[in-house]
């Protein structure tokens, strides 16, 4: 399928030939008829994508401090590499999507094949979406007018912060899209609306609908309000205008009433005035896209809604109320539509959309009954007689940023890419010379070329892709962690030894120069080991920390430090304590000291911290054996004390990624034993268990 993508790198848009994507759980597959372009948002993100990189450091000086914090840790090069392969990422555009429902996934029923809908789907021929972003269109509003539902939901949810009363004078500051859609719902809640803008043709039109024009360029707007008010002041502003300045959030406040509500719905400057603010005792809020439900996980992919009569309006909820609202008159968007343009000709609006003097762009698409096609080629290959051919499956930061620059040079041999959405694993396959781009796993599963599958999806679905996949005859990779829990573990090992095929789980550390060399140099004698990890930290709505997702860091991140002292030790994990900083500290605490008893009498200890300074190393491994002392920096400088002829080993940054996947891929290749043996695997899978099993019974755990 065809689908408008941005680089951030290059600022350059494209029509893009990409695997339309799968319906899923909770989803419906849409085959689309129209889609509005966002002429102020898209615009930001093109010019933005085309600034140069000085540029793009001056408008995320937040960015540059992560950045400076990375190298003093990790090392100018290797962040350097992380910079431009996130700037290198393709970002699709478009939330504004129209279309008919194709196919319906599992859980839904609020929806049925050929129902039309709207929806925030992207610039793309076919979009999957939640059922919780998906509205039913009226059979009086045309696709075009349905265009406009998700960006009018996003001024709808500026009202409903602003609260407006019948009678209220409402200015509205910048008559864009959301702009004259904001007006004239105020219009129709019984308010008087001022619409501010310097574009004549947008005050003309909004005049036509009962809103008192006004362009800046001919006056003091604070003064304007004034005026209209009787001296009073604005009840409320909303500002849907997109301006650097910090001269529009001054103007409001100087325009409000005391005790008035500011709303901010666009991106503007924010110096704020503290007298401005403070003699009126005014209200500011900032709202947020198309009301509550918004970025919430439960509410948007798991399709959990809130319940009406206690959250009246969610982001649905207005969907639903913007086409209603069209459907009865109320809201008037045909005479917003300036062009009406075919996808194949998008050029015609991004080419010069930084100066555009369109109001709505709707882009059509071709309305054929077409079956999607979820695996596309790239290029002509021959693998006959090969081996090390892969597929990969997950397309996110780990795949893009450490996998794939880490298997350069390997052999492998480069033949699936399979991704959710099918844009981040085309520009992957596409970067690093993959055959094929698919969002369907069977398609790799099902090619008896493919003789190794590389799991990088997120953790909970490890375990049962890796089922899979031994089930279809392949050799695993599995990044880390194996399994979530001891049934998916248990699956795990009856499907290894049903297939004979061999599982790699991404315990990477194992394989840098510096834990090869601890090793080398510490044998098989007892020892005690102390790992640090300084892990940073990670705000507690990310789903590595939901345990039915990701497992939580201890099992999810630690089991890399669990792999590494028993591969130190050359022994097994017997029994494993747990303890974690707060009084009351939960299953997914990332805050932790675990402490592991080996089968041969060593020792290991784990500290797993996400509370420490950035500025400090990420990871530092100390060993105590036979009067002896090594230690390792952050897989960059190691130590020893008390070695004959071994004081020092620096590199770079190193941990083990290309040392590991070279040698997976030799040994997929030529055969021979497993890199990591399975029982190791397994074993080390069940204590990270077992630390979560002693956090809640407060006592040791014997494997």
């Amino acid at each position: 399928m065809k689908q408008i993508i941005q680089s951030f790198k290059t600022g350059q848009t494209i029509l893009e030939e990409v695997p339309a994507p799968q319906v899923a759980r909770g989803t419906v597959l849409i085959q689309t008829t129209r889609s509005l372009v966002s002429l102020g948002t898209e615009r930001m993100l093109v010019e933005f994508g085309k600034s140069n990189l000085i540029s793009k450091a001056r408008q995320q000086p937040d960015k540059v401090k992560q950045v400076l914090d990375k190298i003093k840790t990790e090392g100018l090069m290797p962040t350097l590499e992380a910079v431009f392969n996130k700037l290198g990422e393709p970002l699709p555009l478009g939330y504004c999507n129209v279309g008919k429902v194709i196919a319906v996934g599992e859980g839904v029923s609020e929806f049925k094949v050929g129902d039309r809908v709207a929806s925030n789907g992207q610039h793309a021929e076919f979009v999957s979406i939640p059922k919780n972003l998906v509205a039913h269109i009226p059979d009086n509003v045309t696709d075009e007018q349905a265009a406009f539902t998700v960006i009018g939901s996003i001024g709808l949810q500026g009202i409903r912060l602003l609260n407006p009363t019948l009678g209220e004078t409402v200015v509205v500051t910048g008559l864009g899209l959301i702009g004259l859609l904001t007006a004239q719902l105020l219009v129709a809640n019984g308010c008087k609306v001022i619409g501010v803008d310097i574009d004549e043709s947008k005050l003309a039109l909004a005049k036509q609908w009962g809103i008192i024009p006004f362009n800046p360029k001919n006056g003091d707007v604070v003064k304007f309000v004034e005026e209209n008010t009787n001296g009073v002041g604005a009840d409320g502003v909303i500002i849907t205008a997109s301006a650097k300045t910090d001269e529009i959030i001054s103007q409001a406040a100087r325009m409000s009433r005391k005790r008035g509500r500011i709303i901010l719905v666009g991106v503007i400057g924010l110096n704020l005035s503290r007298a401005e603010f403070y003699e009126k005792e005014l209200s500011f809020q900032v709202s947020c896209s198309y009301g509550p439900g918004r970025y919430d996980e439960d509410y948007e992919n798991r399709g959990n809604d809130y319940p009406l009569p206690f959250v009246r309006w969610t982001e649905k909820r207005n969907f639903e109320a913007i086409l209603q609202s069209i459907s009865s008159g109320k809201l008037h968007v045909n005479e917003m539509i300036t062009e009406v343009i075919p996808l194949d000709d998008y050029l015609q609006i991004y080419g010069e959309i930084g100066s555009s003097k369109s109001i709505a762009s709707i882009l059509k698409y071709k309305e054929t009954n077409v079956v999607p096609q979820n695996t596309i080629q790239l290029k002509e290959t021959n693998y006959s007689g090969q081996k090390g051919i892969i597929g990969v499956i997950g397309s996110g930061n780990f795949t893009k940023m450490t996998m794939l620059p880490a298997l350069k040079g390997s052999g492998a041999n480069y033949k699936y890419i399979a991704s959710k959405g099918g844009v981040s694993g085309t520009a992957m396959a596409q970067k690093h010379g993959f055959s094929h781009s698919t969002t369907n796993v069977d398609d790799v599963l099902k090619d008896s070329e493919v003789d190794l599958v590389l799991i990088t999806t997120r953790h909970n679905l490890h375990a049962n892709m890796t089922v899979k996949c031994l089930g279809a005859g392949k050799h695993v990779f599995v990044e880390k962690p194996l399994a979530l829990n001891h049934q998916e573990l248990a699956n795990v090992i009856e499907a290894q030894q049903q297939s004979g095929k061999t599982v790699m789980v991404g315990f990477n550390r194992r394989f840098s120069p510096h834990a090869e060399k601890m090793k080398s140099l510490l044998g098989n004698s007892q020892m005690n080991v102390i790992a640090t990890m300084n892990a940073g930290n990670i705000p507690a709505n990310v789903w590595v920390h939901d345990m039915l997702v990701g497992g939580g860091r201890i099992i999810g991140e630690a089991c890399h430090f669990i792999d590494l002292i028993t591969y130190l030790t050359g022994s097994k994990v017997k029994a494993v304590c747990m303890n974690a900083m707060g009084v009351n500290p939960e299953e997914n605490t990332d805050n932790a000291t675990i402490l592991l008893k080996y089968e041969n009498g060593s020792t290991g200890v784990i500290n797993y911290f996400s509370n420490g300074s950035k500025a400090y190393s990420k990871e530092r491994v100390e060993v105590y054996s036979q009067e002896r002392t090594l230690i390792m920096d952050n897989f960059r400088k190691t130590e020893g004390f008390g070695f004959k002829g071994f004081s020092k080993l620096k590199t770079k940054l190193d941990k083990g990624h290309k040392n590991q996947f070279h040698k997976l891929i030799a040994q997929t290749k030529n055969g021979g034993s497993a890199l990591i043996p399975f029982d190791e695997i397994v074993n080390t899978t069940k204590a990270s268990f077992a630390a979560i099993e002693s956090l809640k019974t407060n006592q040791w755990i014997e494997l």
